[in-house]
């Protein structure tokens, strides 16, 4: 009996295997170094299929696009290519340097993943926490996918999970009155740190500040801890700038979780945050 369970197993895990390519370590920057590299997961006799382009969080400080829990196998039993990137990191390079790796990794991707069966005309964009904050930036202000020649609309859809920094501005004035208030010391890692200290340039970092009506931007889906105030509040402050320019919103408040567990349980089949996912997803490939 234990021996035909322990065949049934090596045979199931074989066909997941045999049903999916894995490609690691793929450069997407010529000469580049060693963070400019992504992973591409693709269903087996892939083609065309929606494309999921996945940003790691860190704090922008640390992190690897090895961290991506059950998602690939989730999204490619979808019928989908999973991408997960890598970028520098702070402090080895500024924060706008970081925006344009991500738009430099979706270049090679939009050049790219139709040979891995890929449709580069529906790309998904998500992220985790920092990764949120990447995401969501890069889905709304356009001019980090003009300078690598690439319109707006090639994202279909924005997946941003947890990030607590899509209004700069609003989140460091939260963390350092909350400090105040309770004669605290202000963080000596907080955002104002990561972010500089330029107002100008927490404006220009925040994509709510680039949201407008008549640009050719994509439906979002906002994924929140919401137990968390601050988290909370941002995904709140997106999806209200987010709609009130005509663009279409779905938001998930996870329950009883963490910032952690939300992203990890994407992908899991009892999480009902992926099932609204998948339905979100389904109905905006239609359109």
């Amino acid at each position: 009996m234990k021996y035909s369970l322990l065949v049934f197993v090596m045979v199931a895990f074989l066909s997941q295997v045999r049903g999916q390519d894995v490609k690691k370590d793929i450069p997407y920057v010529a000469d580049g170094q060693e963070r400019h590299l992504l992973d591409v997961y693709s269903p087996k006799d892939a083609k065309k299929a929606p494309v999921v382009f996945w940003i790691h969080g860190g704090g922008w400080q640390q992190g690897d696009k090895s961290s991506v829990q059950e998602k690939p196998r989730a999204f490619m039993d979808k019928g989908f290519v999973f991408v997960s990137t890598n970028y520098r990191l702070l402090p080895s390079v500024e924060m706008e340097t970081i925006f344009r790796d991500i738009a430099k990794s979706l270049h090679w991707v939009h050049d790219h993943i139709a040979e891995y069966g890929g449709d580069p005309q529906r790309i998904i964009v998500g992220g985790h926490s920092a990764g949120a904050q990447l995401a969501a930036l890069i889905s709304i202000d356009e001019r980090y996918l003009k300078a690598e020649g690439l319109p707006l609309d090639i994202i279909k859809a924005c997946v941003p999970v947890d990030g607590d920094t899509y209004d700069v501005p609003a989140i460091i004035e939260v963390a350092e009155t909350r400090a105040r208030v309770h004669e605290l010391p202000l963080p000596t890692n907080g955002h104002r740190v990561k972010f500089g200290s330029s107002e100008a340039k927490h404006r220009d970092y925040s994509a709510v500040t680039h949201v407008a009506s008549g640009k050719a931007i994509t439906p979002f889906f906002i994924f929140y801890v919401g137990g968390h105030p601050d988290t909370t509040a941002q995904a709140q402050r997106l999806s209200n700038v987010l709609k009130g320019a005509g663009i279409r919103v779905k938001m998930y408040g996870g329950r009883e979780t963490t910032h952690n567990r939300i992203n990890a349980d994407i992908g899991l089949a009892d999480d009902p945050g992926t099932k609204e996912l998948f339905a979100f997803l389904d109905e905006t490939l239609k359109k």
